[in-house]
């Protein structure tokens, strides 16, 4: 299978494509660039076109390509199709078209848009061409007819396709159901003898015949493959065609089953032609080549009989399905008792003792052929014998009728049973199996047994079932990665005693030296298999100290795997990448475990905590594993039948990185909640599985909408609140202007009115938007400085203000936000907000990313919010940029010290208040102290302040009777000004509620002197103290049983970076709390993301492409139609960069600050422009390069892109504010070659900030972006408009794209990007006089004429001469230069030591030149650079250093490079 989907042989060159004869007749009728010199339309053209290029190619994928990507649809064949009149190689070839659009998965609707009326008919004749009654469309043709049509069925979403698909399955389908069947059904359901009727009756006489053409359109397309499927001979040769239309037509009736739309009236269609039963009778299940065939039959069974009721929707229980199943096996026993005395055994019996499939062929399989026809008429299964003529597509053959009855009402095994059985760790049999784990080049042709991940789920268990099947599969193909990287850097040889001897080492994995199973418990009651099964492992250690200490510190439940090699290959045998692993290596068995922990010197596990563990002596170390207990209970059965025991042969065990190995917990999570009933709130379960209205959780539809929020200090004074709310009617409660100043509490009066009719609203009735606002007073907190609430400081946009609004509200709020749109900002003024307006609800915040998170998180600390009430969960806390702890146990540690701190507190005041006694001794004892002497002294204080005859006091007796004044002597002074009564008795409350909030603390933390352990007072803070909790997604995924278990509850979920979040990885934050009586206790789901920007990675490009598995949960519900708030300003770039992107957002605009902030004021010195695109041509006759598949390549881009950087940093750019960018891995590590071999030593040059792919940078930002495109035979994936967003939004100041603009500037998804990168000139414009920084101002242009870079060499001895009149401008002080200047291009193309994933999102380094530099080292290759001199990220050793590190022989340099220098520029 993997090798139908390689593309074959290599992409042609730019010249062969303009010389090819596709180009030449774009060029003449319909390319965008010569749009001024057209011919006219001519038909035959198209019919041309499509007999040579694209029939007579045999739909050869490359001509295909190069047709689409001229634009051919957009600009030639729909603005030319006209209904009833063009010809069926024009239709052919618009169908070509849109499928080859949804292989490269570029937007393939919108050309249609422009002439939506000729569509109904384009649709017609596509349908008329899929039956094809006269026999003139081939059969490659029908089957590129079915790919379109399952596009059709797939894009219900664009209201043009919905029209037309949706009359194809409605209920007036059913028309095509035998009479019997029909009437069956109706009386099932009244309801739709209702509709029935009411269609009947609004027919069209005249309409009649196409009506009745539509509506057995499906049907008769069933019948029409079912009558090819039976041409399948048992043995002998079979067109290759034949079996991929059979493929394609199976795809796509799995894909009607799968949506409930289209599935509602179509499976009772389905079930009525017997389609299933007649696949699994054919002969091309049987044959090898039928392999694929038969495993989309068996999704296709799942589906037909999956547990949904069709007619309302709902899941149907484990219960549903056994009383489904006995009405028909019972309905079956009274038909055999009532016409069929010969079963009467059967009848009698009870259903358990006759439904499985054995017991059902016991009884039917004697009946005679008429008998077993009776009987299926009789179910109106098969019509009557007097309609044979007319339904003669029927089969009535004994093997038909039997199967038939069998497979109708055998018993059905539970899913869930089975998926509870299954081992959860991959073993050899599954992760080296291409057709379970496609290989990693899948081009995207062919199809595939894999689940999907559409718009629309028919449960919440399909729901979780696919992406429990997915997620499986695409850990498994990157455990095969792990795997086949560190066994082949341990070298297994064969040694001469025919034993293992490993001849390398790798960091991840290590010779096992003993292996054994130590415990296998008794099985819990009702299962099979053992409660547990644990086993140990010990190595041995001798390796660097680091490496050691990364065994040592493996944690409880990390994944391991333990494998057996038995090599054949002798001693001294090079592995290579490039051949099959298995037969290299000797691969047998592979088996995964779990870690519980390192034992002691006593054979005990070492338990984790914070203290360190205790050293071990020697380098031997055991670790006590748990196996899986399913596996281990298969392998038990195989060996005891003779097979060999796979535990006594392992002799190797692998870890994996901490960050990739998490799909065993995640696994786990799905399947427990498979297991349990999963309660999503109502108000968002339709909305999760893609049905219903998609604005219903909108905040304005919620029946609880909130009419009176705090927007705390969301406003920065009354002018920011008026001009937030544009098109509202502000009113205000006090005219003072004095009192105006935030925080403010607004009230919404149409919300108010709403709330008052019940939700109901005249439509009619235009709402008058009126905010009440009242501004109101913090009471104060105590008398000193630190008391003083934080405030924000950010001036909210109206959207900002809108999406916070949106966030405090109930219901879904998704907010997209554009780069540099201040998304953090927003989500960390929601969660401030929600902890002032809902004190008691907490809040969980949710990330992709820990750097996300801990960016999330200062912010949060800024904000004012008692750190008390933080709380991060995971291992990421440690890059947290904050000399506080907020980790659990670092909170643990923290509420400790501050309990301290507090009775240290609680002491001063019962010195200053003259009280004996040890009262400070515990939380207890304080609260008693607080109760009997501080609360009784504040209210003799207050009886007296206050008197209750409502006689005025005087000032100054506050001052005189408050009681605290000695505790308070180390606050400002004047405690009390005198000045006024109101406001000396604001300054007395709050020094209460200072001394309140001690003791109400101290009340919080007693529990902390109850609890003794560091564990359990983690969890104390986790369950009840904690208001904001955050936590990656991997983790909520990693923990979510210990949560659920632990009673954890939250109110609110916020998640960041929703866009970068695969579905699962979403869905499982919902639920990582019990439900409460039944109900989700959920709130508010806040989701912030950016779809236009790249998707989750996904590594293998079948589960990317065909599973769609790269689709988050977040862009789905876009693309379903729920409402956003869509961010507006954008404060990162200059305004020219932003207007390079913004085109791909609804509305975006810049923020003021990007007009007056002097770094957007100043030019970029050195630069004529502040973004170019600058065009590289071959060097030496070539230009990308392949060294192995997909592992892309340019070295005159790199050696470019270089030259820019030295120029640079030569002319005093810091290092740390540039970052080189590339679309491909293969470039990414070219740039980091050349950058060693050119500049990373020299110390006046270093290395940039960081070098990698777009991919990799999504989410960070650097002032100057050099970005390398690669590609010059074909685009590749930029034309993922995604991709080219992310490349062209990272840089704030400066962009500097490498490319061959000839190929890219013709991209149709390209084109408003590349439209003004193409205005300004394509060769790199430089003004080598000036220096970083400049005082050049942004709209100025540099003195004198530019330097002009032709090309790649001349820049390259432009900049080496630049730099040697540079040191020697130094010269006097310094005292060497670099000796040798090697020619650009005299690096040689590098090909990968190991496998380098496809995807640029999917390599496994670190984006650090050490990490790299110290893999080299592991391979054995010496870099022949000292890296010590480089500093990562940095700008070399500063200018002082340098003086001594320069030796002055500058003169000698340059004559040993004058003629090296001359070549250059004559290349």
């Amino acid at each position: 299978m993997a090798n139908n989907n390689v593309l074959k042989g290599p992409a042609p060159t730019v010249d062969q494509i303009n010389a090819d004869r596709i180009t030449q007749l774009a060029n003449q009728y319909w390319a965008p660039h010569t749009s001024e010199n057209h011919l006219p339309f001519d038909h035959k053209i198209v019919e041309d076109i499509y007999v040579q290029e694209i029939r007579g190619s045999s739909f050869a994928i490359r001509r295909i390509m190069m047709l689409e990507f001229s634009q051919y649809l957009e600009n030639y064949l729909w603005p030319n199709y006209s209904s009833g009149a063009s010809s069926h190689a024009h239709m052919m070839s618009i169908v070509v078209m849109v499928n080859e659009k949804f292989r490269e998965r570029v937007p393939a609707w919108e050309p249609f848009k422009k002439r939506p009326d000729h569509f109904p008919a384009f649709f017609h004749q596509v349908l008329e061409a899929c039956l094809d009654e006269e026999n003139q469309v081939s059969l490659r043709e029908q089957t590129a007819l079915l790919v379109f049509l399952n596009h059709c069925f797939n894009s219900m979403e664009v209201d043009l396709i919905r029209e037309q698909v949706k009359r194809l399955v409605s209920l007036s389908m059913w028309v095509s159901l035998q009479a019997g069947r029909r009437e069956q059904e109706l009386k099932a359901v009244p309801k739709w003898r209702k509709y029935w009727k009411l269609i009947k009756k609004k027919d069209n006489p005249e309409m009649l015949e196409q009506l009745h053409w539509e509506r057995t359109f499906l049907q008769r397309i069933m019948i029409k493959f079912m009558q090819l499927l039976e041409t399948v001979e048992a043995e002998g040769e079979i067109e290759p065609e034949k079996v991929h239309f059979c493929e394609r037509f199976l795809e796509l009736v799995i894909d009607l089953e799968a949506l409930l739309p289209t599935r509602r009236f179509f499976n009772t269609v389905l079930d009525d032609c017997h389609l299933v039963v007649r696949c699994h009778l054919s002969n091309l299940i049987k044959r090898s080549d039928g392999n694929l065939f038969s495993q989309l039959l068996d999704m296709l069974k799942f589906y037909s009989r999956f547990e949904i009721s069709d007619e309302t929707g709902d899941p149907l229980t484990d219960h549903d399905m056994t009383q489904i199943h006995y009405s028909k096996i019972t309905s079956l026993q009274k038909a055999a008792f009532a016409k069929f005395p010969d079963l009467r055994s059967f009848s009698l019996a009870n259903v358990a003792s006759v439904d499985t499939r054995e017991t059902l062929l016991k009884h039917f399989g004697p009946l005679s052929n008429d008998m077993l026809r009776e009987i299926a008429m009789y179910l109106n299964l098969v019509p009557p014998i007097g309609n044979k003529e007319r339904e003669d597509w029927f089969r009535y053959d004994s093997e038909f009728l039997l199967e038939l009855l069998v497979s109708r009402h055998e018993r059905r095994a539970s899913q869930l049973e089975a998926l509870n059985e299954m081992p959860l760790y991959p073993t050899e049999e599954i992760i080296w199996n291409e057709n379970i784990v496609p290989t990693e080049y899948f081009s995207g042709e062919g199809c595939l047994a894999l689940p999907k991940l559409n718009l629309q789920f028919l449960t919440l268990h399909d729901y979780l079932l696919r992406n429990f099947n997915l997620f499986r599969l695409e850990s498994t193909y990157e455990i095969r990665q792990d795997i086949e990287d560190a066994v082949s850097r341990l070298s297994p040889w064969k040694a001469e005693d025919g034993s293992v001897f490993f001849g390398g080492w790798a960091r991840m994995a290590q010779p096992i030296i003993n292996f054994a199973v130590v415990e296998v418990a008794k099985p819990n009651i009702g299962e099979k298999r053992p409660s547990r099964v644990r086993a140990d492992v010990t190595v041995n250690l001798s390796v660097r100290r680091e490496i050691k200490s990364e065994w040592e510190s493996l944690r409880k439940h990390d994944v391991c795997f333990l494998i057996t090699v038995r090599p054949v290959c002798n001693i001294g045998t090079q592995f290579t990448h490039t051949q099959p692993f298995i037969p290299q290596v000797g691969l047998v068995y592979v088996r995964g475990c779990e870690i519980e922990g390192m034992l002691d010197q006593n054979g005990r596990v070492m338990e984790e905590g914070p203290e360190p563990k205790p050293p071990l002596p020697g380098d031997t170390r055991t670790f006590r594993v748990w196996l899986d207990c399913n596996q281990y209970r298969t392998d038990m059965d195989l060996a005891s039948q003779g097979k060999e025991d796979v535990y006594e042969t392992f002799n190797i065990i692998m870890r994996r990185k901490p960050k990739e190995n998490n799909f065993k917990a995640v696994l786990e999570t799905i399947r427990e909640l498979m297991n349990t009933e999963c309660v999503v709130p109502d108000w968002l379960h339709d909305i999760i599985l893609g049905y219903g209205d998609p604005g219903a959780a909108h905040y304005s539809r919620m029946p609880n909408e909130i009419p009176t929020l705090d927007f705390n200090d969301t406003f920065l004074d009354m002018d920011h609140l008026r001009a937030s709310f544009p098109g509202h009617e502000i009113k205000v409660k006090t005219n003072d202007p004095t009192k105006l100043v935030p925080p403010f509490r607004l009230t919404f009066e149409d919300v108010l009115k709403k709330s008052k009719q019940n939700g109901v609203v005249d439509e009619d009735e235009k709402p008058h938007k009126v905010i009440v606002v009242e501004p109101h007073v913090i009471p104060s907190r105590g008398p000193y400085p630190f008391n003083e609430p934080k405030k924000n400081t950010i001036p909210f946009t109206p959207t900002q203000v809108e999406a916070i609004r949106a966030g405090l509200q109930p219901g879904l709020t998704l907010v997209v936000g554009p780069p540099g749109t201040g998304k953090t900002d927003v989500a960390v003024q929601i969660i401030s907000n929600i902890y002032h307006n809902f004190p008691a609800q907490r809040t969980l915040v949710v990330t992709h990313s820990n750097q996300a998170l801990n960016q999330l998180f200062e912010k949060i600390i800024a904000l004012d919010v008692d750190e008390r009430h933080l709380l991060r969960l995971g291992h990421g806390e440690e890059a947290l940029e904050t000399e506080k702890d907020f980790s659990r146990y670092g909170r643990v540690n923290y509420v400790l010290a501050k309990r301290l701190d507090l009775l240290t507190e609680v002491q001063r005041l019962q010195e200053s208040l003259c009280v004996s006694g040890d009262v400070a001794y515990t939380c207890e004892t304080a609260g008693h102290f607080f109760l009997y002497q501080v609360f009784a002294r504040w209210e003799r204080f207050l009886s007296r302040v206050r008197p209750a005859s409502g006689k005025v006091v005087p000032v100054k007796i506050i001052s005189n009777e408050f009681p605290f004044h000695r505790f308070f002597d180390n606050a400002p002074k004047p405690l009390f000004k005198g000045q006024s009564y109101e406001e000396d008795m604001e300054i007395a409350e709050g020094c209460f509620r200072y001394i309140e909030k001690i003791f109400t603390q101290l009340e919080e933390f007693r529990a902390f002197e109850l609890l003794r352990s560091g564990l359990d007072r983690s969890k104390y803070l986790l369950v009840k103290e904690a208001k904001i909790i955050a936590m990656t997604c991997t983790h909520a995924a990693l923990k979510r049983r210990e949560l659920v278990d632990l009673g954890f509850k939250y109110d609110n979920i916020l998640m960041e970076e929703s866009a970068q979040i695969l579905e699962i990885e979403t869905f499982i934050p919902l639920l990582l709390q019990n439900p409460q009586d039944g109900f989700s206790r959920l709130k508010r789901w806040i989701m912030i993301g950016d779809h236009h920007q790249l998707p989750p990675v996904i590594k293998n490009m079948a589960f990317q492409k065909y599973s769609n598995m790269e689709q988050s949960l977040f862009t789905r519900i876009v693309r379903l139609g729920v409402p956003t708030v869509d961010l507006d300003g954008q404060g990162r770039a200059r305004a020219s960069i932003c207007n390079l992107y913004k085109w791909r957002y609804k509305k975006l605009g810049n923020l003021p600050h990007v007009e007056y902030w002097p770094e957007y004021k100043i030019a970029n010195p050195g630069f004529w422009y502040d973004f170019q695109l600058i065009n590289v041509e071959d060097f030496n006759g070539v230009g990308e390069s392949e060294p192995s598949p997909y592992f892309y390549q340019n070295l005159a881009e790199a050696e470019y892109v270089v030259a820019t950087f030295m120029y640079m940093r030569l002319i005093g750019y810091p290092a740390e504010k540039i970052s080189i960018l590339t679309t491909y891995n293969g470039q990414k590590h070219l740039i980091r070659d050349v950058i060693n071999i050119r500049c990373a030593t020299n110390p006046l040059i270093g290395r940039p900030h960081k070098v990698t792919t777009v991919d990799k940078y999504q989410g960070q930002q650097n002032d100057y972006i050099l970005l390398s495109l690669v590609r010059t035979r074909a685009v590749g994936h930029l034309r993922d408009v995604r991709r080219l967003v992310v490349a062209m939004s990272r840089a704030r100041l400066g962009l500097y794209v490498f490319a061959r603009v000839s190929l890219f500037e013709n991209c149709f998804e390209l084109t408003p990007a590349f439209g003004q990168l193409t205005a300004r000139p394509q060769q790199l414009y430089l003004a080598p006089h000036e220096s970083y920084p400049t005082e050049r101002l942004a709209d100025a242009q540099p003195r004198g004429s530019p330097h002009v870079a032709e090309n790649m060499p001349q820049m390259a001895s432009f900049v080496y001469n630049f730099y040697i009149e540079k040191v020697q401008a130094m010269k006097s002080m310094y005292q060497d230069a670099q000796k040798v200047w090697q020619k650009p291009g005299d690096h040689k193309a590098i090909t990968p030591q190991r496998f380098v994933p496809q995807h640029p999102g999917g390599d496994r380094d670190t984006d650090s030149e050490e990490e790299d530099d110290r893999v080299k080292e592991e391979q054995g290759i010496v870099m022949g650079k000292g890296k010590d001199n480089g500093q990562k990220g940095g700008s070399g050793p500063k200018e002082e250093v340098v003086v001594e590190m320069i030796v002055n022989e500058v003169d000698e340099a340059n004559e040993e490079n004058e003629n090296e220098g001359m070549s250059v520029d004559n290349e």
